[in-house]
């Protein structure tokens, strides 16, 4: 398996609501980038007109009613935007809300291990056990093990999905998650194979605690967002409160005992505790942070030249294409580095390719459908900005991406859980 492909740090400059500029620096943040200059410029309207309807499509398909979507294609333009409403008949969105960032956070968790990895404090080879306590029996987990998803753990989401639908004021302890999904049975022998697990990230913000002596949500803060200059981007106190001042309302749709989905009058979900993703999917951002996060994460901006957080990829599952492989807290698709996945009211996607610098953000107010949607989602909105024509002066990029827009929509539409609205 080829390693991951890693450029020079990254980080993405200044926005307004309408067009947001990436550049090789941020006024706001300590981290230097060196990627190709972004084009002051919107995309082109016939490619606008596209992504707008990949969007469209794939708000329909999860029965949201709104979504925020940034696409920045450095030698051709960028498009920001919000579509669709609050809600059923409220008020339109805006790019400017703000709203769950998922297992985003789970990349950023890992973006902190690293980090204490590259200043001595721990090594991504220690057992588990050396920094989380009362775990007898799990010595045979590293810390890396945890940041690519090759632990066996099972996530806790699986057993506490359900509580938490009924009960999203409810604050969690993270040991009490851990718990819950060290209970359960392991999906593999530590190093096997991939799962997907949010109990990882759980514990590793656990040990990222204990090495630094600092709560995880100070840590990401010091070594994450603050070098970026991601102003609107955290991990929020666990009281239940919405995501930012101004927030793009989240909805969850529910199936009743017949199987059929609530997609007229779904639960809003806004206003909820974050400790239920704490370290794997409990943060708060914008598109703008969320676009220049997944292009910093992409290129390791965080992290010294030569680290070998995303050197050995491993398959994400047998019936997965082969382009998609997970490392270091993120997943690789073709070129293309960065992180996906839900909390309750939002499916989110994120991603970015380390040599082109294009970086595509997308959040949908629904978590109801499969949670692979902010994925395909990024991914359809990718193989449309990679053939957007180059501006006047710019060079378009000769690579192409091992998909089509038309394959990524069709495995949204796969798994569609509303319909659209007759008439």
């Amino acid at each position: 398996m080829r390693a991951w492909r890693r450029s020079a740090a990254v980080a993405i400059a200044g926005a307004s609501v309408l067009a947001v500029v990436l550049s090789g620096c941020s006024p706001q943040g300590s981290v230097s980038i060196n990627v190709p200059t972004q084009v002051d410029a919107p995309l082109p309207e016939a490619t606008v007109t596209e992504l707008q309807a990949a969007v469209t499509s794939a708000m329909t398909a999860t029965g949201s009613t709104g979504a925020i979507v940034g696409v920045w294609a450095p030698w051709s333009g960028t498009w920001v935007s919000g579509l669709g409403t609050q809600g059923p008949g409220g008020a339109e969105v805006t790019a400017d809300l703000g709203f769950r960032a998922g297992d985003v956070t789970g990349a950023m968790t890992c973006d902190v291990l690293y980090r204490l990895a590259a200043d001595g404090t721990l090594s991504m080879s220690d057992p588990v056990t050396t920094w989380v306590s009362n775990l007898p029996g799990y010595d045979d987990i590293t810390l890396r093990q945890l940041c690519d998803g090759t632990s066996g753990l099972a996530s806790y989401t699986s057993v506490l999905d359900g509580v938490t639908a009924n009960n999203p004021e409810r604050v969690w302890n993270p040991r009490e998650l851990m718990t819950y999904g060290i209970a359960s049975p392991r999906t593999n022998a530590p190093g096997a194979a991939f799962a997907d697990s949010a109990t990882n990230f759980v514990l590793a913000g656990l040990a990222a605690e204990r090495a630094a002596n600092e709560p995880i949500a100070q840590l990401i803060a010091e070594r994450v967002t603050e070098p970026l200059g991601l102003d609107a981007t955290g991990l929020p106190d666990p009281a239940p409160a919405d995501p930012a001042d101004a927030s793009l309302r989240g909805y969850w749709s529910q199936q009743n005992a017949e199987g059929a989905w609530n997609c007229t009058d779904p639960r809003d979900y806004t206003d909820m505790s974050s400790s239920y993703g704490g370290a794997a999917a409990g943060a708060v951002t914008n598109i703008t942070d969320l676009g220049r996060y997944a292009q910093a994460l992409a290129t390791g901006a965080l992290l010294p030249a030569g680290n070998d957080r995303f050197a050995a990829p491993v398959p994400v599952g047998g019936d997965q294409p082969t382009w998609f492989t997970s490392a270091g807290g993120a997943f690789q698709a073709g070129s293309l580095i960065g992180q996906y996945g839900s909390m309750p009211g939002y499916l989110v996607g994120a991603f970015a390719d380390p040599t082109t610098g294009m970086s595509v953000a997308v959040v949908l107010n629904n978590s109801g459908g499969d949670k692979t949607t902010g994925a395909w989602l990024a991914w359809e909105l990718a193989a449309i900005a990679s053939k957007a024509p180059a501006a006047q002066g710019q060079t378009a990029p000769q690579a192409g991406l091992p998909w089509t827009a038309e394959q990524m929509r069709d495995n949204i539409n796969s798994k569609a859980i509303c319909a659209a609205p007759a008439g």
